[in-house]
């Protein structure tokens, strides 16, 4: 795998995410499954480039398996998420009511969560929360922008999450759970202690889902979402300003031996 087939493939799905508030109808659709299926194609190759194809391939059974079995139930049964359905023919084919493009969405979307939590936190039990708490809050984002996008529905009737609409509090239970699940088996099928390869990829990945969605919502997309940017930013924020701050010092190498100075 070249090396530099991560960064290209950022850039496209960074592309892609540009053109989006540029879209709409069937078009937007379109576009939605390339977001989708370019942050998984980030996510795969960085693990090949740097992990080989056998970790890739654990990573995205682990963490595409648990994520469609999760929705399988939940769209089955109301559990761990809440009452919910998914809108035909928007996000490609159905199978067990749920799109297959979403375990696309679960590799792509937790994968920056998870380097970010490894190169941050070296203690097993406080990484495996990292990433639990990391995916829930990329959430806070992904969830008012696929509802209004009319992707899926929430029930009525639900306890709801103030300015979140229809989103009810036990979605991000159910997402906090799933996480958590999948944090614990990473830490098992893959080897979670190692300091990441090329982790400027990722960690770039997820700074900015963090501040483009923000600006998204807020200035370019549906008007609704304004009210709920602020979950996503806050929530994010938890990994994303150690995060920032590293990428600081890994770009500006300066600043960190200034501030060394200054220390002596």
């Amino acid at each position: 795998m070249n090396r530099n087939a991560p960064a290209v493939a950022l850039a496209g799905t960074v592309l892609a995410q540009i053109v989006y508030p540029l879209t709409h109808g069937s078009v937007r659709d379109v576009v939605t499954v390339l977001v989708v299926t370019g942050t998984a194609v980030v996510a795969l190759t960085h693990v090949i480039a740097t992990s080989g194809r056998a970790t890739a391939l654990r990573y995205a059974l682990t963490v595409g398996g648990i994520g469609y079995a999760a929705e399988v139930i939940g769209t089955a049964t109301g559990f761990p998420f809440g009452c919910y359905s998914y809108t035909p023919d928007r996000l490609g084919p159905l199978f067990f009511d749920v799109p297959l493009l979403i375990p696309v969405a679960w590799i792509g979307g937790v994968y920056p969560v998870w380097i970010v939590a490894r190169l941050l936190v070296r203690t097993r039990a406080l990484r495996i929360a990292a990433v639990a708490v990391g995916v829930t809050a990329w959430d806070l984002y992904l969830d008012p922008q696929m509802v209004v996008e009319g992707y899926w529905t929430w029930c009525r009737g639900q306890v709801v999450v103030p300015g979140m609409g229809t989103i009810p509090f036990t979605n991000y239970a159910g997402w906090l759970g799933v996480a958590l699940v999948m944090a614990v088996a990473l830490e098992f099928v893959t080897d979670a202690t190692s300091e990441p390869e090329m982790p400027m990829i990722p960690v770039l990945a997820y700074l900015w889902t963090w501040v483009g969605s923000a600006t998204a919502h807020i200035v370019f997309l549906d008007p609704t979402l304004r009210k709920t940017a602020a979950y996503g930013f806050i929530g994010m924020a938890i990994l994303g300003i150690p995060a920032a701050m590293w990428t600081r010092t890994r770009l500006f190498p300066a600043t960190r031996a200034s501030a060394d100075d200054l220390r002596r």
